[in-house]
């Protein structure tokens, strides 16, 4: 065998780059279930299971367009635990001449890969990902020379350079954001009888041997398989995007930030996952929005919401992540110290907005961004939870989690565990937030404008109590020097009831 081309579980791609120059005379693919990529962060059923059935309907994928492959399945006895081992053992029975592998989405997996390579003393031909509109040395470019790193200016950046919603050297529309029009509740009535759903994909017989394989050898692992409908195959990915841009897309934009209870999908895409195992590239997706713009099927504003997750956030986070680690994965810039409360992994929780947003991410392994990072990831952050016990959870429960996009999400956007590098402020607030969002606070025992008190709302408790916690941290900041100032408004006796209040609730809750 000359070429052993390795395919990971989030590399789904007929048109990797590692089969560039692919030849079935005398290469092959390897791909590998193993038990150690469901437990090393303690994973849900949902990401077990979409992980899984995306493998093994990818591998018959490559059976039907005939290339050879080597397949191992977490339900073969002689399979091994991890990735490295499985690999080892099989290199020893193939011997290829040379390993090829499109760039991995987490570091520990490439060190493990390139570890392999270098022991079984094979040359690694490591590729970059097509699945992306810039590569890791782009950014490290774009971020050269540069006091402070923004979103905001890499992702104009890319505006420009790829054309992409621009009328000549001017933005389409005359504004690079339309967030200020984004930031829509919906009203007493709801988002209406009328908001089309996502299309479901009903398990065929691969899936729902995957599901029973899960529910049987991880059953121990939270969350429901009950309502598993993810798109799993390439087809399905692009029947799912043509729904979401005909369909939901025109309505994006202004109701991204909105949360109602029961309603998990609203006007979101519902591709992060068919993304994120490579089943769609941007380019197409940015492409399908930006056709809906110019035709004027889809709002400029909603169609800007939602190019800039793909075109900026995407590509930003995985700048960061690339350019990094491995000592990102450490930043614990707030010195945050608690457990996360075990009722995280559950949903018992009598907070009406976390019991929402959890369930539903245990039922679907999916929340929207702004139930991540301001019902969860907030009241994590206003707790002081550990860093990487807050980056465990969100890796391990939702179904679009790689660590290249989810570790900066958590640890630079929601918890500020970087001190800043990726998030320009701490996205903080009390549960008046919450309350503007949703009606999920009219029916909580907690009431959101009281911060102390038998039926204060924890998230104002510990908004406040975080405030006095950073004081000194925080006065001067540009951007949230406003909230700490609020502070000359509360005494030194309610400062102490404020403390001693929030004290008593991690006492409760821990």
């Amino acid at each position: 065998m000359r070429d052993l081309v390795l395919v990971l579980g989030d590399q789904l791609d007929l048109d990797a780059s590692a089969f560039d120059g692919f030849d079935p005379a005398q290469d092959a693919a390897w791909m590998a279930e193993v038990a150690e990529e469901s437990t090393q962060v303690w994973s849900s059923q949902p990401r077990i299971a979409v992980f899984l059935a995306g493998m093994r309907h990818f591998a018959a994928a490559l059976r039907e367009a005939g290339r050879p492959l080597h397949y191992r399945r977490l339900d073969d006895p002689a399979t091994r635990e991890s990735l490295a081992a499985q690999l080892a053992a099989d290199i020893a029975a193939l011997r290829p001449q040379r390993l090829v592998l499109t760039r991995p989405g987490d570091w520990r997996v490439l060190q493990a890969l390139q570890a392999v390579a270098a022991a079984a003393g094979l040359p690694l031909d490591l590729r970059e990902d097509r699945h992306f509109f810039t590569t890791p040395a782009d950014f490290a470019a774009h971020a050269r020379g540069r006091q402070g790193l923004r979103m905001e200016y890499f992702y104009r950046e890319q505006r420009r350079r790829f054309g992409i919603l621009m009328d000549g050297r001017e933005p389409l529309g005359g504004a690079w954001n339309y967030d200020s029009e984004n930031r829509a509740a919906f009203g007493p009535e709801g988002p209406g009888f009328d908001l089309p759903q996502p299309p479901r994909f009903e398990p065929d017989a691969i899936t729902r041997e995957v599901i029973a394989l899960v529910r049987r050898r991880f059953a121990a692992h939270p969350g429901r398989l009950d309502s598993f409908a993810w798109p799993l195959t390439r087809t399905q990915a692009l029947q799912a995007l043509q729904a979401f841009v005909t369909e939901r897309l025109p309505l994006f934009g202004p109701y991204q930030d909105a949360i109602w209870p029961g309603q998990p999908w609203l006007y979101h895409a519902q591709l992060s996952a068919a993304l994120n195992l490579k089943l769609l590239t941007p380019q197409e997706v940015v492409a399908a929005a930006e056709a809906g713009v110019r035709a004027g099927r889809v709002p400029v504003a909603s169609g800007e919401g939602f190019i800039r997750q793909i075109l900026g956030w995407r590509e930003y986070v995985r700048g960061i992540y690339w350019t990094r680690m491995p000592g990102y994965a450490d930043g614990n810039a707030l010195d945050a110290t608690h457990d996360l409360p075990a009722w995280y992994w559950s949903g018992d929780t009598d907070l009406a907005c976390l019991r929402d947003a959890i369930t539903q991410t245990l039922e679907h392994g999916y929340a929207h961004h702004i139930q991540r990072l301001m019902v969860t990831g907030l009241f994590a952050l206003l707790y002081g939870v550990q860093p990487r016990q807050v980056h465990a959870w969100y890796l391990g429960v939702y179904v679009d989690a790689v660590e290249w996009v989810e570790l900066p999400n958590t640890l630079g956007m929601s918890q500020y565990a970087d001190g800043g590098l990726m998030a320009s402020k701490p996205y903080v607030a009390s549960g008046k937030y919450i309350a503007r969002q949703s009606p999920l606070c009219d029916g909580c025992r907690y009431r959101p404008e009281q911060r102390v008190g038998a039926r204060a709302c924890p998230f104002t408790t510990l908004y406040w109590d975080f405030l006095l916690r950073h004081e000194a941290r925080f006065a001067d900041h540009p951007r949230l020097a406003l909230q700490v100032r609020g502070l000359a408004r509360v005494d030194g006796a309610e400062r102490e009831r404020i403390r001693a209040q929030a004290a008593a609730l991690r006492e409760r809750l821990a």
